[in-house]
C-alpha cells in the first residue's frame, strides 16, 4: 500500500531504525535521532542495491516518488542510477 503524506509526518523514531515502503522500490528511513531518508531499493544484474534521493522534509513524498520513477526508467534502459550518479559527480 502506498504511504500517504500523514503517515510520513506521523511517524515517529523508535529505537531502531525502521523502513516504511511505499511502492516499487521507494522506502523512507526513519532514525532513532528522528531524521527520514529517501531510498530507492532496486536489483541490478542479480545484485541488490539501494541509492539515497534525499532527506525528508527537503525531499517531499512527490518529489521522492518522481526520483524513483527516474531511476526505474534508468533500469529499464539498463542503466545502473547508482552508478550513473556516480559518473555524473565525476564528470562535474
Amino acid at each position: 500500500m502506498p504511504l500517504t503524506a500523514l503517515q510520513i509526518k506521523a511517524s515517529k523514531p523508535a529505537d531502531r531504525p525502521f523502513t516504511l515502503s511505499d511502492s516499487s522500490g521507494l522506502a523512507q528511513l526513519v532514525k532513532p535521532n528522528g531524521s527520514k531518508y529517501w531510498h530507492f531499493r532496486y536489483t541490478y544484474q542479480g545484485r541488490a542495491a539501494r541509492m539515497s534521493l534525499g532527506v525528508y522534509p527537503h525531499i517531499s513524498l512527490q518529489e521522492a516518488r518522481e526520483r524513483a520513477a527516474e531511476c526505474r526508467n534508468l533500469l529499464k534502459q539498463g542503466t545502473n542510477p547508482g552508478a550513473k550518479r556516480r559518473d555524473d559527480k565525476l564528470r562535474q
